[in-house]
């Protein structure tokens, strides 16, 4: 049995750090600085960033020790969410990107949520 759920784990991280790679890729088409970073090819982590603004930054980590979201603005931590509450706010920002709001309306949306 644990084997099994090791082997979900590896393809879950798989999965997640394929989905950054291609959300960074979308992100920086639309304007965005966004970068997505994996050590080697197994791919079971990544360091995923993008910039909404000058001040404004967003991080997620995601590896086989755990999955974060980070994000700062001037320099200061606003939230800093683990687990599933990190990839639903990841979901947030696709949002972003599926209905199209340019970097200079990103910033109205995420301080509205802030």
């Amino acid at each position: 049995m644990f084997l099994r759920l090791a082997e979900q784990h590896r393809k879950f991280v798989q999965d997640l750090v394929m989905n950054l790679q291609a959300l960074a890729i979308v992100l920086e088409r639309r304007g965005y600085l966004a970068s997505c970073y994996t050590c080697g090819g197994q791919m079971n982590s990544a360091s995923f960033m993008v910039s909404l603004t000058d001040n404004h930054l967003i991080r997620f980590l995601v590896s086989d020790y755990g999955i974060t979201w980070t994000e700062m603005r001037d320099d200061r931590e606003l939230m800093k969410l683990e687990g599933a509450e990190a990839i639903s706010q990841l979901q947030e920002l696709a949002n972003l990107v599926k209905y199209q709001i340019q970097p200079s309306e990103a910033t109205v949306a995420t301080a509205q949520r802030v």
